[in-house]
């Protein structure tokens, strides 16, 4: 059990990265005009959700076997779990936007402003705040 966690703890840091530094390549994509350093940046955002969305994957997997085959979260006083996943289901719906936005990028049909990306760039932030939070005081 204790390999799943590391590889669950692993994973899931991995996705976060990805998705703090993902919108970060958004707000400059949505500033730069050059034509040359917004391919270049497109690309690397492409690769960037290439990459990560494996790793969202397994973390999801390694957490999903972590819950249904060694029972974390299960049984009275789960309700921590049951937020968790809430808000795991809202990471999952963050990394389908940023394919969406990314996508929108590539067709030339940006339709928000840097400042926008800076602050959709926040979410991650509070979904891990909320995330760890429940997992070390399970509040209930």
């Amino acid at each position: 059990m204790l390999w799943v966690k590391t590889f669950h703890i692993v994973f899931v840091v991995s996705w976060f990265a990805g998705l703090f530094y993902l919108p970060r390549i958004f707000v400059n994509l949505a500033e730069e005009t050059d034509p040359s350093a917004r391919a270049r940046l497109l690309g690397m955002a492409q690769r960037l959700l290439r990459f990560v969305t494996p790793i969202a994957c397994l973390a999801l997997a390694m957490g999903f076997w972590l819950w249904m085959i060694y029972g974390i979260g299960r049984g009275p006083g789960s309700g921590w779990m049951h937020a968790k996943l809430v808000l795991v289901a809202l990471l999952v719906g963050y990394h389908y936007i940023c394919g969406q936005l990314l996508a929108g990028f590539a067709a030339g049909r940006n339709r928000y402003s840097h400042r926008w990306y800076r602050w959709f760039n926040e979410i991650p932030v509070l979904l891990l705040l909320g995330i760890v939070a429940l997992v070390v005081v399970k509040p209930f």
